[in-house]
């Protein structure tokens, strides 16, 4: 069965906060859509659950995991879900566990791309994330969850076999 998991951590800039929502394959641990905003809102996931679905054109049935976020419960998140006969997941009211493989995507990311004092502006920002989620985590992070393979090789390896 496919899972996906998504959620939303903020990065800080000097220019304000910039929220980043992402989608990741339960299976690969591969990034497979994500947005961002300087805006905490619906259109933030649901942008960010639309680059999944268009990247990935998941079969009818896939189950989707997220936090109990007011995002994620939005009418417009719910919606996109059920078009896409996508089934909705929510993980307990505070128990990070649930989302642990976003939540260590998260975690990653902080540690290794943002600097400590924060970027300088929020195109900044986006520029280094969107080339560290394609460049660096999807192709060349190693993943003790998948025999030390990065996500985009990981799924090709396993897809031909």
């Amino acid at each position: 069965m496919q899972r996906k998991v998504s959620k939303i951590t903020y990065l800080w800039t000097r220019e304000g906060w910039l929220y980043l929502s992402a989608t990741l394959d339960l299976y690969s641990r591969r990034v497979v859509g994500w947005s961002m905003s300087d805006r905490l809102d619906t259109d933030l996931v649901v942008r960010s659950m639309q680059s999944a679905i268009d990247y990935r054109k998941p079969k009818r049935g896939l189950i989707h995991h997220s936090d109990q976020g007011k995002e994620f419960a939005s009418r417009g998140f719910r919606e996109l879900l059920e078009l896409n006969k996508i089934v909705p997941s929510m993980s307990r009211k505070g128990d990070c566990w649930d989302n642990a493989v976003a939540e260590s995507f998260f975690k990653t990311i902080k540690t290794e791309l943002v600097p400590r004092s924060g970027f300088t502006t929020r195109s900044e920002a986006r520029g280094r994330v969107f080339e560290w989620i394609e460049a660096i985590y999807n192709r060349q992070r190693l993943h003790s969850t998948l025999g030390y393979l990065p996500p985009a090789l990981y799924e090709s390896k396993t897809k031909a076999s």
